[in-house]
């Protein structure tokens, strides 16, 4: 394993230094294990390896490219990982999408069109006053996925895209359990949105810690 490890930090290293550039095809195998002074089977599990987490793309008859190097792109390792939480875990991924999706409503202030406002409305719109919960929880993550794309940091977008999947079945829970859960959520999302309405950034972000907040002490009175 050391020794797939020392060929995975020379492999990023010719990345990092630029002699690989994204889009860029690897050397030969016999080649590139030479150079790097390497077997060719450590240098195939390093391969093997770094294709996992989206770094190099592995195209059979063609051969092996770094890929585009987008966060979104490496990012998916992330949501890979985050599928493997235990329940005792999920009030720290709250604590995260706290400190993170505020932020980034924050941000959405300057950025958010009123197309994209619009539409956000309409959404909420087409949930009617009394949504079922199911109805409810897949609104609520359509909705703040389009607040924080609109931040126009896909780092910030592609995080908090992996985290929300760990928090959604304490969000459906909620919903079937606290009484006024649904008229709360809907109440929070409306607020956020006339916060975003009038660019007024403070606002949207208190709002967001709100409604976050509001889940995540919930989560803690039954635990």
């Amino acid at each position: 394993m050391a020794v797939t490890d020392e060929a995975i930090e020379k492999i990023k290293g010719m990345i990092v230094s630029g002699a690989l550039r994204p889009g860029d095809r690897l050397p030969k195998e016999s080649e590139l294990a030479a150079e790097l002074g390497l077997s060719r089977n450590s240098l195939r599990e390093a391969v093997r390896a770094l294709s996992l987490i989206r770094i190099l793309d592995v195209r059979q008859g063609d051969g092996t490219y770094v890929t585009s190097l987008d966060p979104q792109l490496l990012l998916e390792a992330l949501s890979f990982v985050v599928d493997f939480h235990r329940d005792d875990t999920v009030l720290e991924f709250l604590a995260v999408r706290r400190i993170l999706e505020p932020a980034a409503t924050a941000m959405a202030v300057g950025r958010i069109t009123d197309a994209e406002l619009d539409a956000l409305t309409r959404q909420l719109d087409a949930l009617g006053a009394a949504p079922s919960v199911e109805e409810l929880v897949a609104c609520d993550l359509e909705f703040h996925r389009g607040i924080v794309q609109s931040s126009g940091n896909s780092v910030l977008c592609s995080l908090l895209d992996g985290l929300s999947g760990p928090t959604t079945r304490a969000r459906v829970w909620r919903g079937l359990t606290q009484e006024d859960a649904v008229s709360r959520t809907l109440h929070e999302h409306r607020a956020i949105l006339t916060a975003l309405r009038d660019r007024d950034a403070e606002a949207a972000r208190s709002w967001a810690t709100v409604h976050i907040a509001s889940v995540e002490q919930w989560l803690r009175s039954t635990l």
